[in-house]
Formats: C-alpha cells, sequence, structure tokens
C-alpha cells in the first residue's frame, strides 16, 4: 500500500485539514483527565505549522449518549499549551463561522475545529466515495489545500472525516500514522521468538488475533490471560465457577469457547494458559491453583497467579519480540494488579516490545513502565493490523 508522508507535502503557505484523535477521558467537571492522546500529536502539529502551514484541526470526543461526549474547547486549550505556535477554537466543524476561522488563519497558526461527532453524518460509516459527499467534507474542503491523517486510534472506522476528506484533496499520513504502519505492518520483521500477550476483555478481537499471527506463522507463544484467559481455561476443561462463567456469559463471550477450544487442538503447543487465578475473598487476594478449582460461590476470576506470572515471565524473558494486547486482570484495582505489572516489566526488558494501544497503553501509563519499542495510540485499529484486516483510513489515503 503506497502512502504519501509529510515527506512529500509542501507545507508553506498551504491550507491544512488535519485530522487528530484526541478523544479523551474527561472529569465530571468536563476538563482533560488524560492527555496522552494530545501529546502523540504534538510532532506531527508542530512540524507542519514551523514549516508554515495554517491547520484547522478535526477531531471527535466521544459518543452520542454518553458521559464523555464533549466539546473541544478543553482540548483546544492544552494544544495551545503543548504547541509552540498558537492554537484557537471554533465552536463549529463546517458552519460560516467554521470556515471564516480557516481562511484567516495565518502561516504559523493552528484553529480546532468543533467535535465531529455533533454532526449525524459523522458518527456514520461510508465508502469514501459517499463520504466525500457529505455537508462536514463538502462544505469545509474548498477552504483546504491538502489533508493529513494523524488519527491512527480511528483508522478502522469508515467515518467521512477519515475517508471523504481524501477523495476530495491530496491526502498524507501525519507522523503518528506513518509509524504506526512502519511498525506493525512489519511484525515478520521483528526479531524472535516472537510472543503475544492477549489478555484483557476483547476476548473476540483477541481470539482474532491468535488465530491469524498462528494461521501465518508470526508467533511462537501465546500467552493468554484476563477475560480472554479465562475463555481458553473453560475450553480447556478448567472450572472456574459460576461467577466467572456468568460473566462471559452475560458479555456474549460464551460461543468463543468453541473458538478457543479448535485453537487449542490446532495450536496447543504454542498456546498457554493460566496455571493459577486470583479472587477476592473476605476482601483479600486469595490465589488458587487449578487443582483448587472451582473458587466458592460468588469468587471469580480477577488476576493470574504467582505460578501464572512465574512461567510466563520465563517465556518473556527469552523472547525476542513481545507484543502486549491486554492486560492480565483488573489491574485498575491495585489487589489485581501483580499479573499485568510484573508481565508488562518483563515485556519491556525484551529486545523488541509493541504496545497494543487501548487499556494496555492505560496500563503502562498506570505503572510508569517505560522501555517499549512502540505504544500504539490505537487499541482497535492496531488489533485489525495484527489480524491483517484493512483499515478504510488508509485504503482513503492510499487512492
Amino acid at each position: 500500500m503506497s502512502i504519501l508522508t509529510l515527506d512529500d507535502l509542501a507545507v508553506q503557505g498551504t491550507t491544512l485539514g488535519v485530522r487528530i484523535d484526541i478523544n479523551s477521558p474527561l472529569t465530571e467537571s468536563g476538563s482533560l483527565a488524560d492527555d496522552a492522546r494530545l501529546v502523540a500529536h504534538v510532532d506531527t502539529l508542530s512540524e507542519l505549522l514551523e514549516r508554515g502551514g495554517k491547520v484547522a484541526i478535526l477531531a471527535h470526543q466521544g459518543r452520542p449518549g454518553s458521559d464523555d461526549f464533549a466539546g473541544l474547547s478543553a482540548h483546544a486549550e492544552r494544544l495551545d499549551e503543548l504547541l509552540s505556535y498558537p492554537v484557537s477554537y471554533c465552536d463549529g466543524t463546517f458552519s460560516a463561522e467554521a470556515r471564516r476561522a480557516v481562511s484567516n488563519l495565518r502561516e504559523g497558526e493552528a484553529v480546532v475545529l468543533e467535535n465531529t461527532r455533533f454532526y449525524s453524518e459523522e458518527y456514520m460509516e461510508f465508502p469514501a466515495e459517499k463520504a466525500a459527499e457529505t455537508h462536514l467534507v463538502d462544505r469545509l474542503s474548498p477552504e483546504l489545500d491538502a489533508y493529513v491523517n494523524d488519527a491512527f486510534a480511528a483508522a478502522h472506522r469508515s467515518q467521512p472525516s477519515l475517508v471523504g476528506f481524501p477523495t476530495r484533496l491530496p491526502g498524507y499520513a501525519g507522523r503518528v500514522m506513518e509509524r504506526e504502519v512502519d511498525v506493525l505492518g512489519d511484525i515478520e520483521g521483528t526479531p524472535r521468538p516472537r510472543t503475544y500477550v492477549v489478555g484483557g476483555a476483547k476476548v473476540s478481537d483477541s481470539i482474532a488475533v491468535a488465530r491469524n499471527v498462528l494461521e501465518r506463522d508470526l508467533a511462537d507463544h501465546i500467552l493468554t490471560a484476563g477475560v480472554v484467559g479465562n475463555v481458553f481455561l473453560f475450553a480447556d476443561g478448567a472450572d472456574l465457577g459460576e461467577a466467572s462463567k456468568e460473566f462471559i456469559h452475560d458479555q456474549g463471550y460464551i460461543d468463543y469457547i468453541d473458538d478457543a477450544t479448535d485453537l487449542l487442538e490446532t495450536y496447543g503447543d504454542r498456546i498457554h494458559l493460566p496455571e493459577d487465578a486470583a479472587v477476592e475473598r473476605d476482601g483479600e487476594r486469595v490465589e488458587l491453583t487449578r487443582e483448587e478449582f472451582p473458587p466458592r460461590e460468588g469468587e471469580a476470576a480477577m488476576d493470574i497467579g504467582e505460578e501464572t506470572i512465574c512461567s510466563y515471565s520465563n517465556i518473556l524473558q527469552d523472547s525476542g519480540t513481545v507484543i502486549l494486547n491486554g492486560p492480565a486482570g483488573v489491574f485498575e484495582d491495585e489487589t489485581f494488579a501483580d499479573g499485568t505489572r510484573e508481565l508488562y516489566i518483563e515485556a519491556g526488558n525484551a529486545e523488541f516490545s509493541i504496545v497494543g494501544g487501548g487499556d494496555t497503553a492505560a496500563a503502562i501509563r498506570k505503572f510508569d513502565l517505560d522501555g517499549f519499542d512502540h505504544v500504539s495510540t490505537g487499541g482497535g485499529a492496531c488489533l485489525r493490523m495484527l489480524t491483517g484486516e484493512p483499515l478504510p483510513a488508509l485504503q482513503a489515503l492510499s487512492q
């Protein structure tokens, strides 16, 4: 897939529509609780402004009906602090006022336009050609000379601000997008043995990743943990108790036990299962081996135990590449953070390590860990790339 980057863009004096992903957790008062996603785009925005660009920033925050569905004034204020160039805010996206704000930009200035999802068409998905006919793209495109997509975290969606503009304008990948594609698109070139840690609660995505990398012989080891590990344990005949089984059923994951069974039958020598689990009992962490299953009534598996941490750590220490995709337990609760923390520390010591965005990146920040070669900005988009599925935003840029 051939995609133009900022190296191919003559920036000086041009007006650029730049799509970034700054969808962030908010406090109850509506201020930013975490600016990690804004910081990720500083290099792209700084480069464009330093090179004399006039930058109209497009982004979204939350989704309709959610508590974090909000305007972008706080994001604009924070970007103005992070960048060495002036950043203003406009409470419209393609209105006459918004178009004037874009046309009045001077070289080295940026404006953050309003949350793209305030407009119904942006929350729908279209083929690129149809997205180019939406009001957002049709009305804003005449004010722009080129389009830059740096929103890798949203690249798996086919919404107007992501796929419509490159149909009407020359399209380029920003530095975040370029880096993600370079790293995630070249897994085959990373050193072996190659180990994937698949955890968290996104069972369908994790099983898809495991199947894909095993079928393509990209993985030497799959370490299962979290809810994903619990599904594999049930598939292997372990009894984790009714509480864990009810959770899997309520989340709609019960059918994936059959998929996990199929993977174990075909690739069981490369798939590793937890040897023990931690539950909460009388307010304390209690670890149970498989021989001690099932837990008592009401007790659910919340983390991997010490035996699993030890055996998984040995595998990680011998790995050339580690790809982290999901936590090992309920890491937000310090009582059940041990598995995630210890595995992530070992992963960071590998010759080459990749963090798969989303909750994985959140855990990295919580534990203040470093040493990773690449921390992806997007969970869903990262999973798509790891499973070989096309990303609509990248396809639009390649056209």
